[in-house]
């Protein structure tokens, strides 16, 4: 709890030094102190922290109440009303009376304070520097120093602002006491104003009065009827109970006859009911002012108008403590001391908050390069960077990832090289098969159901590509030269290999060229992350990047070339294989061959299950089994008794067939592994195998000799916005440390 004092009258003669003398507890001056302490580290820009705003219509009498706190003379001339805000710190202190003015600019939610001229140290010239102040923030776009020594304007860039005057004052006889004049609220715009800034004026009030910190020193006018001064609806919006008002009512000696009546009423809390209360305060009139009034004088005149005008004279004793000067000050000072002990807790709490969110902000931001050793600042970028591409290249099991993002073209790649499939039909082309299903056949090809549990069979789309068996069997006849009957040479199935094989090289350079392009693509996005901190670099890195893998390019070329090359002739060390893949394939065709009396052995060989129920055709089979084991012949497949078939005419050419047909399944396995691995080897890998890439960038980046330092100071160059980011959150993180240092002191 604060200590509480006992509050004059308006009848208690001043101290006679001009100043009034408010009885301050120990606690309530330190409440009062701190928070101008905090104040002047700047931390309510990011927090809110207790002061006064005071709030009225335009010639309410707010700057007569301003004078009377703070003991300095406002601009009076015409046309110098307060036009933007001004704020206020008073500092009681053992040194001589001071008051230093200063400029406030917000921006982007970022203040930029400026000092406006040296410290004053005479009170008389506090107005003038205080009219050269606003007329530095009604015109922003010329340099602020300009009008500490002249440079007057007759038509500024602006008519209001939300950017700020702020004055410093210091001294003796000075009360601890922080608030800010805001700009009086207008109905209409006369000549020269512009419609806005009604509008301008009322947001600006509602900024600081919503928020809840706030005291709201509300004047109103007793020349003006209150139901037309529209600052009290305003504020009402805001603080609909009244707890964080305190009334102020000015100009007592121009009340209408007989309206003093409700004024009355309002200084005795009756009418417009605020928690605080509603002081009433008589100012010098204008002519006083000119007659060169002074302080002491003016609450002298102030004390005799309350003890010698009606109705004033004949308030009660408890109401006359809301009447004067002093008493208002005194009211202001324990309501923001009071609201300041309060929000101590609170104020602790979001300074920590903020001090963790903006230390993580921080944190979240890349180190600030070295200025001292750019040069090993660079060695250690190109390490890690080297390091961590070294494990990119490996794979990482993220999707998205390299690998991941080649896999499909690989996939697409086998797809490719599988459909180039030869199209063997084992009957003539005028004499399409009557002896398979329509269930197991599309147009007149037929699928190996041997195939089936290896791949996913494609099969063609049309005829075009299709080779008969007339056409196998009439080239290996024309090929005949020296040969044994009955005997065809090799060179119809290399011919048919060759005709396969051409087709691969389209596929395999479509691969590299995927593979080739996702590299480039995922390894400048690597880069790019990696050093955005750096544009310069990261742009000498792209490039260093790009050529390098074009550099590794031709090693997969030339590889993908020498697979090529091999498969032109047929061969394979694959025996098992190779000949397993023959017989089937030779069982396939022959079982698709017209015969007399065995139209549906295929069918009923394929079909033949011992599990099932017994049948003419699967009895049959079973039989011709059990001979084969009596014997001693196992493991007969039922499909490859097509085979004991009549011999056929064209039987050479379905062993030509089958020997293509069984070659391809060994070759094309073969070619889809070894192309997509070569380049991996030879491409991807070979980017840094052996350290590679960490030994090109450090030649390429050219930082050895005597120009490296510099060329390093030039890489290491940050964004703006980067650099501005991290000076902003250091900046914070002073104030909100000082600010917290300040809270910390209060309890010690």
């Amino acid at each position: 709890m604060l200590e509480t004092t006992t509050p004059r009258s308006a009848t208690d003669p001043g101290d006679g030094t001009g100043w009034f003398k408010t009885r301050y507890s120990v606690k309530q001056r330190a409440m009062l102190d701190l928070i101008n302490r905090m104040h002047n580290t700047g931390v309510q820009q990011y927090i809110d922290i207790p002061m006064i705003a005071v709030v009225g219509q335009q010639s309410a009498g707010k700057s007569s109440v301003i004078e009377a706190i703070s003991g300095i003379t406002l601009p009076r001339a015409t046309g110098t009303c307060t036009r933007c805000p001004m704020e206020c710190r008073l500092t009681h202190s053992d040194e001589p009376w001071k008051c230093i003015v200063s400029l406030h600019f917000t921006a982007d939610a970022e203040v930029r304070i400026e000092a406006f001229g040296e410290p004053i140290m005479d009170k008389a010239e506090v107005e003038e520097r205080i009219r050269r102040a606003q007329r530095a923030i009604l015109n922003p776009s010329t340099p602020p120093p300009r009008f500490l020594v002249g440079h007057d304007v007759t038509n500024p860039e602006l008519t209001f602002s939300a950017n700020c005057v702020s004055l410093q004052i210091s001294g003796q006889h000075v009360p601890d006491l922080s608030f800010c004049d805001l700009p009086g609220l207008i109905a209409s715009t006369g000549s020269g104003g512009r419609s806005s800034d009604i509008e301008l004026l009322k947001n600006l009030v509602m900024q600081y009065i919503s928020k809840p910190s706030c005291i709201i020193l509300l004047t109103v006018a007793c020349e003006t009827d209150f139901q037309n001064q529209g600052a009290h609806e305003l504020v009402k919006a805001y603080d609909k109970d009244g707890t964080r008002t305190i009334g102020v009512i000015t100009k007592p000696d121009r009340a209408p006859p007989g309206g003093e009546e409700r004024w009355v009423n309002m200084v005795k809390n009756k009418e417009e009911r605020l928690d605080n209360g509603w002081y009433c305060v008589k100012q010098p009139d204008s002519v006083a002012i000119a007659e060169g009034i002074t302080w002491e004088k003016a609450r002298d005149k102030e004390r005799e108008f309350f003890v010698e005008t009606d109705p004033w004279s004949q308030l009660d004793p408890q109401s006359r403590r809301n009447l004067g000067t002093s008493n208002l000050l005194e009211c202001c000072s324990e309501v923001l001391s009071g609201l300041i002990s309060r929000r101590l807790p609170d104020l602790r709490k979001e300074l920590d908050g903020l001090l963790q969110t903006t230390e993580d902000n921080l944190a979240a931001l890349p180190r600030a390069p070295s200025a001292s050793d750019p040069l090993g600042e660079v060695y250690n970028l190109i390490s890690d960077f080297s390091r961590k591409f070294s494990r990119f290249l490996d794979g990482t099991p993220e999707a998205g990832g390299l690998l991941q993002s080649i896999r499909p073209a690989q996939l697409e790649f086998r797809k490719a090289v599988y459909v180039t499939a030869p199209d063997f039909r084992p009957y003539e082309k005028t004499s399409p098969p009557t002896n398979v299903s329509n269930a197991t056949k599309k147009g007149h090809f037929v699928a190996p159901d041997f195939l089936t549990s290896e791949e996913n069979i494609v099969s063609p789309h049309a005829d075009d590509d299709a080779i008969y068996i007339d056409e196998v069997m009439a080239r290996a006849q024309q090929a005949i030269t020296r040969e044994l009957p009955n005997n065809y040479p090799f060179v119809v199935t290399e011919l048919y290999v060759g005709q396969i094989i051409k087709h691969w090289k389209v596929p395999a350079l479509e691969l590299f060229e995927v593979v080739q392009e996702t590299l480039l693509q995922k390894i400048k996005e690597f880069v790019r992350v990696y050093f955005q901190q750096y544009p310069e670099l990261e742009r000498k890195v792209a490039v260093i990047v790009s050529e390098h893998i074009f550099s590794r390019s031709q090693a997969a070329l030339d590889c993908i070339a020498w697979y090529l090359e091999t498969e032109q002739r047929p061969r394979t060390f694959n025996d098992h294989y190779y000949h397993d893949y023959h017989d089937k394939f030779f069982a396939h065709y022959k079982a698709l061959r017209p015969h007399a009396n065995n139209i549906s052995l295929n069918e009923k060989l394929k079909a033949y299950n011992p599990s099932t129920a017994s049948t003419s055709s699967t009895h049959g089979v079973s039989k011709i089994i059990a001979g084969f084991a009596e014997l001693s012949v196992y493991g007969i497949d039922p499909r490859d008794l097509a085979k004991v078939l009549p011999s056929d005419p064209c039987e050479a050419a379905l062993h030509i067939m089958a020997s293509v047909s069984a070659y391809f399944q060994v070759a094309y396995k073969r070619f889809t592994d070894n192309v997509p691995i070569a380049i991996d080897h030879e491409l991807v890998l070979g980017l840094d195998r052996d350290q590679a890439f960490e030994k090109v960038l450090r030649l390429q980046l050219d930082i050895h000799g005597p120009d490296g330092r510099a060329r390093c100071s030039d890489y290491l160059r940050e964004p703006k916005n980067i650099s501005q980011q991290r000076d902003e959150f250091r900046r914070q993180k002073d104030r909100l440390d000082a600010a917290k240092r300040e809270l910390m002191n209060i309890w010690i």
